[in-house]
């Protein structure tokens, strides 16, 4: 495990970035999160750039700086964004650099609170779930896909992100 690279999937809202940050200390690793390296990268957010040039256009940069991060970072535990995992293409990328997946399922009533919450606190809305409706389609339809993670995780909002990386640790150790 502990060469193997970590890649944390999940709805939004469902703790990704914030359980790959608590893994990541766990582990005395680096983390990515992948939607700050594209900011960082192309100097502008995930939802500007869905925006401003549409959700195929943004999934072809994912997918660049994914396999850059992939490839030429020292990270230990990537969190993607919601729709990385969903895209063939970048679970075949993920797959053959040996990483090990987990799945982040939290029930959509969770997701859909955090969403909100985010929103209210004021982070980037979510341009492809713009309302409770959209994002239930959106979480139904990509269930199937973060299905076929290595390792799935049930989350609830009782524990904590500490409580997840080491329930990760646990199960990774008996893979």
């Amino acid at each position: 495990m502990e060469d193997a690279l970590i890649v944390v999937t999940g709805f939004m809202g469902s703790g990704k970035s914030t359980v790959a940050r608590a893994l990541a200390l766990r582990l005395d690793s680096q983390m990515v999160d992948l939607d700050e390296e594209i900011l960082k990268q192309e100097g502008r957010s995930a939802k500007h750039l869905i925006e401003e040039q549409g959700e195929p256009a943004f999934r072809e940069i994912e997918t660049r700086v994914l396999r850059d991060v992939l490839h030429n970072n020292a990270a230990g535990v990537i969190a993607l964004g919601g729709g990385a995992w969903t895209m063939p293409g970048n679970r075949d990328l993920i797959v053959s650099t040996g990483c090990k997946s987990v799945w982040l399922d939290a029930p959509f009533s969770l997701c859909w609170k955090r969403i909100v919450a985010g929103i209210l606190d004021g982070k980037d809305g979510r341009p492809l779930a713009r309302n409770e409706q959209e994002a239930l389609t959106l979480y139904a339809e990509r269930r199937a896909a973060y299905a076929s993670a290595d390792l799935h995780l049930e989350v609830t909002g009782y524990k904590t992100a500490d409580d997840l990386a080491l329930e990760i640790v646990k199960a990774l150790l008996e893979c």
